[in-house]
């Protein structure tokens, strides 16, 4: 017997554990019907719909570790995306992981930089001006209310980490992404534009609202700036517009401050999937 298991183990090894085998893993972004069509009317609560006509987002910072913090692989650069463009974009293809669960996954929204690259949708010109306004997120669109319409140009430049990433995947809830033997992970980072008219921070409640923001056109030139948001305090807001909670975050007190600390919650993974959004490292 002895002979037998040493003899095989010369071909497969006696008792040994066969290996895992690689994958790959294919990291995609999308911003949705709500980025590339519209929010329509039905969403808001005012009765307010939102058509966007550039999403630009830089993305990169991609990590994928286990739950040791090993790291599988890793793009340290980033890739400017206009989501308005239609489809699935891609970003990048890890090959050859290790087929096994890699917990740890990671991504960043970042001022575009040195290292960013064009990306599906996005022109030279969007990163020269993105790069010389050192903006991480530009979103331009019009909201319309009946008669009524609003533009808006607003740029922010706020970096934010993604981290612990969680989503759907074949119907189960996955940590991070899970490489089989010869397959491959398929792995999207969504945007969610609508993010910019919650009318609350940290609630799972908010809903969309944008009476609040037209009414920051002080000057009634039809365009709401950021600088006119910044300029609108929540204290002022009319109560029938919307409480406009901030929960934990004491620091913001104006409507300025308010849409920027939601652009930094439009990140998400594999559609509805959330992360820990944090300041990086």
């Amino acid at each position: 017997m002895t002979h037998l298991c040493f003899a095989a183990a010369l071909l497969a090894g006696c008792g040994a554990e066969e290996p895992a085998g690689t994958g790959d893993v294919a990291i995609t972004t999308w911003g949705e019907g709500y980025i590339e069509e519209e929010i329509p009317a039905s969403d808001f609560e005012d009765g307010w719909s939102i058509k966007f006509s550039k999403f630009l987002v830089v993305l990169g910072g991609v990590r994928i570790a286990d739950d040791t913090g090993a790291i599988g692989a890793e793009l340290k650069t980033t890739k400017i995306v206009d989501h308005v463009a239609p489809g699935v974009k891609p970003l990048v293809t890890f090959e050859d992981l290790e087929a096994k669960p890699w917990t740890n996954v990671s991504f960043e929204v970042r001022p575009a930089g040195g290292d960013t690259e064009l990306g599906d949708g996005a022109t030279a010109a969007d990163l020269d001006a993105m790069k010389q306004s050192k903006y991480a997120i530009w979103a331009e669109g019009e909201a319309t209310q009946g008669a009524v319409k609003k533009t808006f140009r607003w740029g922010f430049g706020v970096p934010t980490a993604y981290t612990e990433c969680k989503g759907e995947k074949d119907g189960r809830e996955t940590v991070g992404v899970l490489i089989t033997n010869g397959g491959i992970d398929n792995v999207e980072l969504t945007i969610h534009g609508d993010h910019l008219f919650y009318d609350d921070l940290q609630s799972p409640n908010a809903k969309l609202r944008f009476n609040a923001l037209a009414s920051a056109d002080t000057d009634n030139d039809g365009e709401v700036t950021l600088a006119e948001l910044a300029a609108k305090k929540l204290v002022d807001i009319d109560p029938a517009d919307g409480a406009y909670g901030t929960g934990a975050a004491g620091d913001v007190n104006d409507l300025g401050a308010f849409v920027t600390d939601l652009s930094r919650t439009v990140g998400h993974f594999r559609g509805e999937g959330e992360c820990i959004a944090t300041d990086p490292k």
